[in-house]
């Protein structure tokens, strides 16, 4: 099973980037979407079928033209899970599941925490999501859980290890990863690539992608009885319809 998660920065902008001829030649299995920013009666669902992806699912933000995930499947699921059923968690549609023979496949939009009140939402979202995550792994042990998680965990996850001041590299929402992974996860990028510096995300200031001074906020956290079936784990940053770029993780299913 072939994963790609992607936050678009707004589905129609992308589409209007020719996403849809790069779905056709990446050609995942799954897709997890990421601020779609777009209702789904606001989207020509036609562009996905004929892609291939038959079976998709949209869970937007009440507010509209924000937030959003969504996933596009080449198979029908065996259920689909929209949110969480936490209220607090819901109304800016941060999550999606689909449930497939051996393996359920989730898209994350985990909060920014951009000003105070933005990071105590993301601070509480983390830990009712911990919570969340604890709980459905006794029903749904193998799990995938990819996605944009505004955190930068390690040093080597950010182009400047000295901005511990801002959100998305704090150590308490570092730690509050390394916590997520010693629950029950592996980085899926991390486990095949221990060494190696890329990211996922860049700033459209200061010519930051072409000088590559990037971040990596996008996961394939993937549950620890599926360890030995990671095939493969890479960024696709040669996509650039989005400031972030694409992940892939290839699962033995």
């Amino acid at each position: 099973m072939k994963i790609i998660s992607y936050n678009v920065n707004g589905i129609r902008a992308a589409i209007n980037k020719d996403f849809i001829g790069w779905l056709k030649a990446a050609n995942p299995d799954v897709v997890c979407l990421q601020e779609i920013k777009a209702m789904e009666e606001q989207l020509d669902l036609s562009l996905f079928e004929e892609a291939g992806y038959t079976y998709n699912y949209w869970f937007s933000a009440q507010k509209k033209g924000y937030s959003g995930v969504a996933l596009l499947c080449k198979t029908e699921p065996n259920a689909i899970t929209y949110g969480t059923g936490i209220e607090s968690m819901d109304f800016e549609g941060r999550n999606i599941r689909a449930d497939f023979n051996g393996v359920s496949v989730m898209s994350l939009y985990l909060p920014s925490g951009t000003n105070a009140a933005r990071l105590s939402h993301k601070l509480e979202y983390m830990d009712l999501f911990q919570d969340y995550i604890n709980t459905l792994k006794n029903e749904i042990p193998n799990l995938v859980i990819c996605g944009d998680y505004n955190i930068c965990h390690e040093e080597i996850d950010i182009h400047n290890p000295k901005m511990k001041g801002v959100s998305g590299f704090l150590p308490i929402e570092r730690d509050w990863m390394s916590s997520f992974i010693d629950s029950g996860f592996i980085d899926a990028f991390r486990f095949k690539n221990p060494e190696l510096q890329q990211y996922s995300w860049w700033s459209y200031r200061a010519n930051s992608r072409a000088n590559n001074k990037g971040w990596r906020l996008d996961y394939a956290m993937v549950s620890q009885p599926l360890k030995e079936k990671v095939k493969r784990a890479v960024i696709l940053s040669e996509a650039v319809h989005s400031d972030h770029c694409p992940i892939l993780v290839e699962i033995e299913n």
